[in-house]
């Protein structure tokens, strides 16, 4: 007789325990183990105690903790991997970009239906996430983890996008037009001296671990990501 699968723990960070219940009830009655936290404080200690599988965090009760909750989360390596979902009543493009880009998962946009809530913290488990990798260096959904010193590596949003781009495509070379067309996409204000400058901190942030060197200075042309002598 084969065990059964253990249950997938779900953590809610919420002060409104009242408005949690629903969203706790359709979970368990889903399967998962669902725990709450009345706030990120308490949530953080929890997360590092025993990790869960899945954190949903309120944006708006939360407030200016949410965005730390989120970030100690990826920065640490035990807790790195798990996903986390952000609920809010702020439904604009600009505050869901600056949900993802934090490192969330998804976003959900309230009011929502548990029904919904629910069906996409299951898509979002059953979700690989993309991941590149060149030997130690892994670059995964926000956070760069290096291996071969086991400490994860925090990127703004521009260079996790710009080293995501270059890793994508090893080896081929763009011009500093064409990585700002693919990481900035059509702010007018932005200059190419903004691929300069986010090369050198992608640099410098990848130098400690002996990466600097794969973003490579193509002279009269761009950049590429590729592995130089040494590293191959």
């Amino acid at each position: 007789m084969c065990a059964d699968p253990p249950r997938k723990h779900v953590l809610i960070v919420d002060p409104d325990a009242v408005a949690v219940e629903p969203l706790r009830a359709r979970l368990c009655d889903d399967g998962f183990t669902v725990s709450t936290a009345s706030d990120c404080a308490a949530a953080a200690i929890a997360t590092a105690e025993s990790p869960p599988q899945l954190i949903i965090v309120d944006w708006n009760s939360c407030g200016y903790a949410a965005p730390d909750l989120i970030q100690r989360v990826r920065r640490l390596r035990a807790t790195a991997a798990v996903r986390l979902i952000i609920l809010s009543a702020l439904a604009g493009e600009a505050e869901v970009v600056a949900g993802l880009e934090l490192g969330a998962d998804d976003y959900i946009v309230k009011p929502f239906s548990p029904r919904e809530a629910a069906a996409r913290v299951a898509a979002v488990l059953r979700a690989r996430r993309p991941e590149l990798r060149y030997k130690d260096l892994v670059l995964d959904a926000g956070t760069v983890r290096m291996a071969a010193d086991g400490r994860p590596l925090r990127l703004r949003g521009a260079e996790y996008r710009l080293l995501k781009f270059l890793m994508s495509h090893p080896g081929r070379a763009f011009r500093r037009a064409q990585l700002l067309a693919q990481v900035w996409g059509d702010a007018a204000e932005i200059d190419e001296h903004t691929v300069d400058v986010n090369v050198h901190r992608l640099r410098k942030l990848l130098a400690g671990p002996g990466y600097a060197a794969c973003i490579q200075t193509v002279r009269g042309f761009g950049y590429r990501f590729g592995a130089p002598p040494g590293l191959s």
